[in-house]
């Protein structure tokens, strides 16, 4: 049984450059109906749960600070009388600087909202028009500064490297900019070039000038010294967090546990099912009220697919994974089970273990997707009969 669930909102009140997530510019879209679509999700899963203790709730985007304080409201306090929120340890919102107001934030913190995400991406003011963001520098700290006064204490800052003319001097400046606000979190992540995104259309006509590769591990090896010397700890690749402060929704899908989506394209994995909804928003909507189940598609994971799922993810997160818990949860020896990855990660210098771990080197850090191929698609269900 699922005690996380993720809440999408597809709205945006611009379209960034770079993003690919399941999105639309708000301007003429039902929005109300979109959340009593929502809502109705919501309360047909959880007619069908045996229980709604929820330890884990993530509302992202999308934008979900482009709903008014009123359909957030509506939102939540749905959220609220559907589920029991008595064991609730972190309820996540994604924040856009610039649409982040105190009316917003409030009935965030009303209703038990205790972790804000904001999407700086960078402090660059040039860099942010070019990415197509609209908010400034100034509107990050602002938003900080509203929050800190609702008393929020857990806040997190999203940015970015490897944007396009961006140097390792910007980037740095970025991350003592960030750093400065004193937040408990950061997330950094490089940019990736994604199908139907301005940036593709960009790089396919040789129009995008991103930093030389030697610049984005400059920036990533920057990002480590600087978090590490301001009391943050890596804990998984993207992910630095003061102690006690890890995302522990996004652990969720790291140790590969179950989670339930809610919302137009959102996904979720239960009952060793992994599933993603409709995308477009209208038709999500007719979905949810004509089966309660608004699927685009279904995947029942088998054994094996588990098995390599629970090691490359579980290798993000920066202690790497525990061979007794592993045993413990599958009743496998992740030694014996994947053997012959382990030695090819260990002699191509990515991957480390001793007695009780294997995890990635710091060459592994900057290089985990070839990591994590090593051990896609290499069991077979008929390997594994007799080990459930």
């Amino acid at each position: 049984m699922s005690h996380s669930l993720y809440v999408h909102i597809p709205f945006c009140e611009h379209i960034c450059h770079y993003c690919d997530f399941n999105k639309v510019f708000i301007e003429n879209q039902p929005v109300d109906a979109y959340i009593d679509a929502l809502i109705e999700e919501m309360k047909q899963a959880r007619a069908r749960r045996r229980d709604g203790l929820v330890k884990t709730i993530y509302v992202g985007g999308g934008t979900p600070t482009a709903l008014t304080a009123i359909q957030l409201e509506r939102l939540f306090s749905a959220i609220e009388s559907l589920f029991d929120l008595s064991a609730l340890e972190e309820w996540t919102v994604e924040v856009n600087p610039d649409s982040a107001d105190e009316d917003k934030l409030g009935v965030m913190k009303r209703y038990g909202v205790n972790r804000l995400s904001i999407g700086a991406q960078t402090f660059n003011q040039k860099l942010l028009a070019d990415i197509g963001r609209t908010h400034s520098p100034e509107g990050v700290e602002q938003a900080v500064r509203k929050a800190r006064s609702l008393g929020f204490t857990n806040l997190s800052i999203d940015l970015m490297l490897g944007l396009p003319n961006q140097s390792v001097a910007d980037f740095e400046r970025s991350v003592d900019r960030a750093l400065s606000l004193d937040v408990e979190h950061i997330s950094a992540y490089a940019l990736k070039i994604e199908k139907q995104t301005v940036f593709y259309n960009r790089y396919k006509k040789g129009q995008l000038h991103l930093p030389p590769e030697d610049d984005d591990v400059a920036m990533y090896e920057l990002l480590k010294k600087k978090t590490a010397a301001a009391g943050l700890d890596q804990y998984e690749i993207s992910n630095f967090g003061k102690p006690g402060y890890e995302s522990k929704h996004n652990l969720v899908y790291w140790r590969n546990e179950p989670y339930a989506g809610f919302g137009a394209g959102a996904s979720g994995y239960e009952n060793q099912v992994r599933y993603q909804n409709i995308n477009p928003v209208a038709k999500y909507i007719e979905a949810v009220w004509a089966t309660g189940e608004p699927r685009l598609r279904t995947h029942v994971v088998s054994r094996a697919e588990c098995l390599e799922e629970a090691v490359f993810l579980g290798l993000r997160i920066r202690s790497g994974i525990n061979k007794a818990d592993f045993f413990a949860r599958y009743g496998l020896d992740v030694e014996s089970l994947f053997a012959k990855e382990i030695a090819e990660g260990k002699r191509k210098r990515l991957l480390e273990e001793n007695d009780h771990v294997i995890r990635l080197t710091e060459n592994g850090l900057l290089l985990g997707n070839e990591a994590f191929a090593l051990f896609v698609a290499v069991l077979e269900d008929s390997e594994l009969q007799g080990d459930h």
